[in-house]
């Protein structure tokens, strides 16, 4: 299972996420892929395979194996349910 986090740098919403994630992998050692799109071409086009029209922008948040996404800056309950789902 692969967890994975799409953002851009100085995104706002991005910025809220990040101490979220980070929480995440302190209290229930649950680590996220962070991948930089806007400025890394190579993260955009993997951003593209998994974002099929769920969300077009970020942050971005897809768990590989069960396929549920999260669009845009979500609380702290509904990120670890993402990741523990």
């Amino acid at each position: 299972m692969a967890l994975l986090e799409f953002y851009g740098e100085g995104c706002p919403h991005c910025t809220l996420m990040k101490p979220l994630v980070e929480r995440l992998a302190k209290e229930e050692g649950v680590q996220v892929e962070v991948m930089e799109i806007w400025e890394n071409k190579e993260n955009a086009k993997k951003k593209d395979e998994y974002d099929t029209g769920a969300c077009g922008g970020v942050p971005f948040f897809i768990n590989t194996e069960t396929k549920v996404t999260i669009c845009g800056s979500t609380d702290y309950e509904a990120l670890k349910k993402w990741a523990l789902s």
